[in-house]
């Protein structure tokens, strides 16, 4: 294995899909702790895409030219994230019985000593799953018995582990009601069946080209974002005038319009901002309704793992919209940016 080559894209820089680059390269050794995967599926998102492109800006500016961490990338790297595959070498100290395990990955990285820091993350901190093989440490290698393909279940990690963090910062209870611009989404969609899983009710926002999708995952409720005034539209829908908590990963020009149907002491809680991460904001929207303000990134392990049970479980299904092989994966980035989908898209090795 060690003299084995493997095909994997590469990204050689910040920019455009020019920067991806398919390529043989050396199948990793897994180190001391880590496990040697080989890839069946790895899902596409955003996270690949912005840090490819370095649109993480900074606290000055913007549009700056930086990853997640608000730093330069470090570059070659494999990206991808959303791994699924089964283990096919182990590095020193991983017991033996871990051979030939099935596995889904938790992306994120944690401090050996502090699982609540996070360190870094798969795909962007280190080598990824555009590949045919990737090491990752043993303890984000989860064994999973799922009657699911790979590719069904490359749709979860990311997305889900996301949105689960953000249910559990905003603190949602059974009952309440939790506004999802963005509903047909990777996070937006898991966040539909994260929050019936909790108890409460979704309303759901999406395009009107997209609401009879969103609709499968049975929300509460469901309103088009571009038909009429999304204020009206939603206290419409819902019959009273708004909502605990606005579980937001679409920013933009609405954002002001979901801040409004917050009830008083409501908690708006964000992960992302798809439609533009500079907004307006009227502070005494803020201070006068005594709203909550909270911003999550990934999630811990504990997050991953309540998403994980509840794949076992089956309270939540994988939206795979499509898959391609490794070798087209610049086509499905250019068809994931297009935003033409309901789910995930995916790439097989």
């Amino acid at each position: 294995m060690r003299d084995r080559y493997m095909k994997a894209f590469v990204t050689t820089g910040h920019g455009g899909l020019d920067r991806l680059e398919y390529r043989d390269v050396p199948v990793p050794t897994p180190a001391a702790g880590e496990v040697l995967i080989e890839v069946g599926a790895c899902g596409l998102n955003n996270t690949d895409i912005w840090t490819r492109q370095g649109s993480y800006g900074t606290e000055r500016d913007p549009n700056a030219v930086t990853t997640t961490a608000r730093k330069p990338g470090a570059f070659p790297l494999i990206q991808g994230c959303d791994i699924v595959g089964g283990i096919v070498e182990l590095g020193s100290g991983v017991p033996e019985s871990r051979l030939d395990e099935r596995v889904i990955v938790n992306l994120v990285e944690y401090d050996e000593n502090d699982s609540t820091v996070i360190t870094g993350g798969i795909g962007s901190a280190r080598a990824g799953g555009y590949a045919e093989y990737v090491a990752v440490r043993s303890v984000n290698a989860y064994a999973i018995d799922s009657p699911l393909s790979d590719a069904e279940l490359a749709t979860f990690p990311c997305a889900y582990l996301t949105a689960e963090n953000m249910l559990d910062a905003a603190g949602v209870k059974e009952g309440e009601t939790v506004l999802v611009p963005g509903a047909s989404g990777g996070v937006g969609s898991a966040l539909l069946q994260l929050v019936a899983a909790r108890g409460a009710r979704a309303v759901a926002v999406a395009s009107s080209a997209k609401l009879h999708q969103v609709h499968t995952l049975e929300p509460f409720a469901a309103v088009a974002r571009d038909e009429g005034d999304l204020i009206d539209a939603v206290r419409e829908a819902l019959g009273r005038d708004g909502v605990e908590v606005a579980a937001d990963v679409v920013g933009g020009p609405q954002f002001s319009a979901v801040l409004a149907l917050l009830n008083w002491g409501g908690r708006y809680v964000t992960s992302g901002a798809i439609a533009g991460p500079v907004v307006d904001l009227d502070l005494r929207t803020v201070y006068l309704k005594r709203l909550r303000m909270i911003g999550v990134s990934l999630g811990l392990a504990r997050h991953f793992e309540t998403v994980l049970a509840h794949i076992q479980a089956g309270r939540i299904k994988p939206l795979l919209a499509a898959t391609y092989p490794l070798a087209d994966l610049k086509q499905a980035q250019t068809d994931f940016l297009g935003k033409q989908f309901f789910g995930n898209l995916v790439v097989v090795p």
